[in-house]
């Protein structure tokens, strides 16, 4: 009987495939710039009239209701697809902010409301100024702008509760350049935030925390 030789069995390479790394992004642009730069420039108009240097007019409830209202409720919901808490909340709250004060200018107009009084003013940026110095905790743990951004909005918020509450105009006056500060500073943040995306290195600091 004729033996033969078993043929060789070709060896199965225990190497696995070399593997990729792969940067999964969630393809959502970062909405931060523009509620940032909405409610900056919304402020800062409003509070150049606070300041008395032009009666409130329709270029103020314009930007109340599509810039400052509309967009940073825009900005607010892309926050939520992000699923960051703080931008949703903050962003959605003064977008709806500025359509609610925007409502209490029209709504008198159109005879489907009394004028609110200045102790109903009094209360409702009471009630606006402690929403946002409670806020100002959760900036602890982003960047110093953003701190300065909600620290000198609280003081905003107080200045014109009291000046509401005591009729002092000076107040008012003294709030509508403090406002001033709080937008700039705001629009400050959001083109940072901006231009060190699109460059994708530190143009302009924010005080990053950590």
């Amino acid at each position: 009987m004729l033996q033969t030789n078993p043929v060789p069995s070709t060896p199965i390479p225990t190497t696995p495939f070399p593997t990729a790394s792969v940067t999964l992004k969630d393809g959502i642009a970062n909405p931060a710039p523009l509620g940032l730069c909405a409610f900056g420039m919304t402020t800062v108009l409003l509070n150049i009239h606070n300041a008395g240097f032009f009666e409130m007019n329709s270029m103020i409830l314009a930007m109340g209701i599509f810039y400052g209202g509309l967009a940073q409720v825009i900005a607010g919901v892309i926050e939520a697809k992000k699923d960051n808490t703080f931008g949703l909340t903050a962003f959605t709250s003064y977008g709806f902010f500025w359509l609610s004060l925007v409502g209490l200018v029209l709504l008198p107009k159109l005879g489907l409301a009394t004028a609110p009084s200045e102790g109903a003013m009094a209360a409702y940026l009471s009630v606006w100024g402690l929403f946002t110095f409670l806020l100002f905790f959760g900036t602890l743990r982003l960047n110093r702008a953003l701190q300065f951004v909600f620290a000198s909005l609280t003081i905003l918020f107080a200045l014109l509760a009291i000046g509401d509450a005591t009729g002092n105009a000076g107040i008012k006056t003294i709030a509508g350049y403090e406002g001033i500060v709080c937008g700039a500073s705001a629009i400050y943040t959001g083109i940072a935030n901006l231009l060190n995306e699109v460059y994708k290195r530190l143009v302009l600091p924010v005080g990053t925390i950590g």
